[in-house]
């Protein structure tokens, strides 16, 4: 497959094997076909839900693939199509990208033991690929790539068996075989008729086949990297088909690893939790994807079959309605270290990217599988180490990669980086994406309640219709404008969290001292301490009331660590003396905060308001 002795009269001479170089060539160049595909992707996905995402789970999905084959890459294809498979695995997201990783993995267990891989051979892998596929869905539907997979498979059975040993032969009669299967898909799918579209799971496999086929016949491989989802003809567009109510809300996706995993059992643990139920991989690592109410049930299930990695769950209302909606303009995100209230999410359409949440050996998805008010409960009557840790570079790529595909820019705005490397990891990859340029990330230099009222002053800022160039700009104005206190009534917590020495836990408790720690140039420091503690509600608001100018506006927010009453009544006193708000939040702090506050803290973030225009 190299561009020069296998290029001539517009195609190439005999092809009678396939190494591991010459597959690895012919995988970049379909995925480079993808990759330039992956909006118009969105745009027609339509099953089995309209979420507008099959793109961008195809990219990421082989994006894991091309990470091991950009050098290195052994000369044996079975060996080849092994590390393919096992990334494949790894980095699969949404339906299609799990059962293409199962595709593959069937390929490779047929062709494992193969340094070259022969018409006859290949036919077989693909077959078995295919039959791997449509194994892995626990209910089959024709009409999507799983029909499309059966089609081409068949073909090149049926060209080995009529004789036909030239690769370029074979390749050519399966792909359009698959083509024709692509178009028919309409007709086998209601749902795909009525948007008149066809699968967006198949057409992104025919678009694989496509990139293969350009490299085959002219010997051009298209340059991987120079595609964004948001820049071709598609921009703007609504994606096709109705929204429709969902049963199940959240994509679930995870990763169980172990030296046997029954397939069987673990598909009879979860298979009533959802629907669209994927399994693949092979018997020591599986990928699960499920469409559910309850992903938290999900993980807990796994943890039965092996080690539990990878979680992640979408939700596919919002993924939905953001795709059927003719957006533009700057697009605001955060992670769950900010405290940012349901309703203010909404009315102002910020995104988040969940922080994990350690107890002991158990994790989770900070408010999506486990709610403030489990945390809290969990803290109070569980005695194993808490922790928490950055979400993994691949949320944060899905998460920019499906926000790009529909606005011109996205300012992530993340908790300090001075006590987590979320600001790092965001950073790192949305400066390895092809729009960089149009993904802002932010180091807040601050958490909780100052994080989430810059946030909420970025999303009005963006609402408003200024660039992403300018309400960046306008974080780090307001960056100046906002402090953040908080009250640790017991400090056990903040020494089981490591960041309050037992020493200094041991002083206040001798002398009955109540620390008032800030958020100072990204770092948590003691700014002040009550004597005692009684009425310390009534002091922390003095302490905030004297740090305040009342000829100016202040938008106020108010957060508590499981202890509503105390809050309430804080922030009543705190209305009293702060005559200008601009606006008033009050939530309960979530897991990234509470895991050194503990139970019975209280928050305060005020932030000098500045008039938008």
């Amino acid at each position: 497959m190299t561009a020069t002795a296998e290029t001539a009269d517009v195609r190439p001479s005999a092809i009678t094997y396939l190494d591991g170089s010459r597959l690895t060539r012919a995988l970049r160049a379909g995925i480079g076909n993808v990759l330039a595909d992956q909006e118009r992707l969105n745009k027609i996905n339509v099953y089995p839900v309209p979420d507008g995402d099959t793109g961008t789970n195809l990219a990421l999905t082989l994006h894991s693939i091309l990470a091991v084959i950009a050098s290195d890459v052994p000369n044996h294809a079975g060996q080849l199509l092994i590390r393919v498979a096992d990334a494949a695995l790894d980095g699969a997201r949404g339906n299609s990208g799990a059962i293409l990783a199962q595709f593959l993995q069937g390929m490779a267990d047929h062709a494992e033991k193969m340094p070259r891989l022969d018409a006859a051979e290949l036919a077989a892998a693909s077959t078995c690929g295919s039959i791997y596929a449509r194994e892995a869905m626990s209910e089959p539907v024709e009409g999507t790539i799983l029909t499309v997979l059966d089609d081409f498979s068949r073909t090149m059975e049926e060209e080995v068996a009529a004789g036909t040993q030239d690769l370029y032969e074979i390749f050519a009669a399966a792909l359009d075989s698959a083509r024709k299967s692509l178009a028919n898909t309409p007709n086998l799918l209601d749902a795909l008729s009525k948007a008149g579209v066809v699968d967006a799971g198949a057409a992104g496999f025919v678009d694989l086949l496509d990139g293969i086929d350009v490299l085959l016949r002219d010997g051009i491989e298209n340059p991987i990297g120079d595609f964004s989802p948001a820049v071709n003809e598609f921009v703007g567009e609504m994606a096709a088909g109705d929204e429709i109510d969902l049963k199940y809300r959240y994509c679930t996706e995870c990763l169980v690893t172990s030296h046997a995993i029954d397939r069987r059992k673990l598909r009879e643990d979860i298979t009533a939790l959802g629907d669209s139920l994927v399994i693949a991989g092979s018997h020591a690592k599986m990928r699960v994807h499920i469409h559910t109410n309850k992903p938290e049930r999900l993980f807990q299930l796994a943890t039965r079959h092996g080690d539990v990695s990878g979680e992640k769950a979408d939700d596919m209302q919002r993924q939905q309605h953001l795709a059927h909606a003719k957006r533009r303009g700057v697009v605001v995100t955060t992670d769950t270290a900010g405290d940012v209230p349901d309703d203010e999410l909404e009315r102002l359409n910020i995104y988040l990217t969940p922080v994990r949440l350690h107890f002991g050996e158990q994790s989770y998805l900070d408010r999506v599988t486990i709610t403030a008010e489990q945390f809290y409960d969990k803290l109070r009557n569980e005695s194993v180490p808490v922790t928490t840790s950055q979400p993994a570079p691949g949320d944060f790529r899905r998460q920019f990669e499906f926000l790009n595909s529909h606005y011109d820019d996205v300012v992530s705005i993340h908790v300090t980086g001075r006590a987590s490397g979320t600001w790092q990891a965001a950073q790192n990859v949305a400066s390895s994406m092809d729009d960089a340029a149009k993904i802002h990330v932010i180091d807040s230099r601050t958490a909780s309640l100052g994080q989430g009222l810059l946030v909420i002053d970025a999303a009005e800022a963006a609402n408003s219709g200024l660039s992403g160039i300018q309400v960046a700009e306008r974080v780090e104005q307001m960056k100046r404008r906002t402090q953040t206190y908080c009250v640790l009534r017991d400090l056990s917590y903040g020494v089981r969290g490591g960041r309050i020495s037992a020493r200094v836990k041991k002083i206040a408790d001798l002398f009955h001292l109540t620390p008032v720690l800030g958020l100072r140039d990204g770092l948590v420091k003691p700014v002040g301490v009550f004597f005692g503690r009684q009425h310390i509600v009534e002091k922390f608001a003095r302490f905030v009331a004297r740090r305040i100018d009342r000829d100016k506006s202040y938008r106020l927010g108010i957060g508590h660590a499981d202890c509503e009453s105390d809050a309430r009544e804080l922030m009543d006193r705190l209305i009293q003396a702060v005559p200008n708000r601009h606006q008033t939040v009050f939530t309960r702090v979530g897991t990234a905060l509470g895991v050194h506050a503990g139970p019975e803290g209280l928050v305060v973030a005020i932030q000098e308001y500045l008039p938008l225009g």
